[in-house]
């Protein structure tokens, strides 16, 4: 079980107090630390003799602080799990035993409802459209909706399950989180690259935490530059990684629509933004050969992966 934290003192408590509670055992409990500013560190204290914790002097970012925990387990299964998410307590029992019932399943997650207010969803896995926009499905529905175990495209990283098989036949150079998106939408590449290789995610509605869930109030321009532009140059990057010109062709009207309309709002309301596109340069010649392993093991194919969008 792996927890990433940074600025989390508010959360971290009930967080890992769920965690302990769980009626599955859980071999071992990594949280890293982001080198938060808050008071984090001094609340872990208390979790020394049941959590490993490690304080990182820098923060690495959702992938790497995540790649980072990963590699000092060796369990058959990785829950990450973001720490202002508190799980009930047949939370991964319910997951364990989806995965176990189904073939090629690399990732699995439960029903994450919003904490502070229940009624609704916030996730119930990832879905992707032909415009390449990810979004957390059923995300604001009412909750007795979702209420069959299903295949999806992918899992939300704030509560999601992971095969170590899995971890491991999608790495990229020790990487399971491509650690250029820093954080956001390295879940949905994930996704994706795991699609490519042929296994399977699914969602278990027996399963149901609560998500504080931190983009929220204000929208997005009450977020730092630097997020904005991680959120919105990521996208681009897994899409040279994972696309394919068969499916893009087949897509080509959605996607220079949402092109066209993303290029202009971003040069009206955020022309900052696109100065994220000199990081997407300077990495383009390893985007590329990421392509190149990711396409080279890839075993599905386009009608497959078509599905999806």
């Amino acid at each position: 079980m792996l927890v990433n934290t940074f600025n989390s003192s508010e959360h971290i408590d009930d967080c890992l107090e769920a965690v302990i509670g769980q009626s599955y055992p859980i071999e071992r409990i990594v949280v890293i630390d982001n080198a938060s500013k808050d008071h984090t560190l001094q609340k872990l204290t208390k979790w020394t003799t049941k959590c490993t914790i490690i304080p990182n002097k820098l923060n690495n970012g959702f992938a790497g602080g995540h790649n980072q925990a990963i590699r000092m387990t060796d369990t058959d299964f990785c829950l990450i799990l973001n720490p202002d998410v508190v799980l009930e307590r047949n939370y991964i029992r319910n997951i364990i035993i989806s995965l176990a019932n189904h073939d090629q399943a690399g990732s699995a997650t439960g029903k994450l409802l919003f904490k502070a207010d229940p009624i609704h969803i916030d996730s119930t896995g990832l879905v992707i459209n032909k415009a390449r926009r990810a979004f957390d499905r059923g995300a604001h529905q009412k909750s007795v909706l979702f209420m069959q175990s299903e295949e999806v495209f992918g899992v939300s990283g704030a509560a999601a399950m992971y095969a170590r098989e899995m971890i491991n036949d999608i790495s990229l150079n020790g990487e399971f989180f491509d650690e250029d998106f820093f954080a956001y939408k390295e879940d949905v590449d994930v996704a994706w690259r795991a699609q490519l290789l042929g296994w399977k995610a699914y969602y278990e509605p027996s399963a149901i935490a609560y998500h504080e869930r931190g983009w929220k109030e204000g929208g997005r321009s009450s977020k730092p530059l630097f997020v904005r532009r991680l959120s919105y140059i990521n996208r681009y990057k897994m899409m040279v990684k994972n696309d394919h010109i068969t499916i893009i062709l087949k897509h080509i009207i959605p996607l220079l629509v949402y092109e066209c309309l993303s290029f202009v709002y971003a040069l009206v309301r955020e022309p900052k933004l696109l100065g994220a596109w000199g990081d997407f340069f300077r990495k383009f010649k390893e985007l590329k050969q990421k392509r190149r392993v990711i396409q080279g093991k890839r075993r599905v194919s386009d009608r497959e992966i078509y599905q999806w969008f």
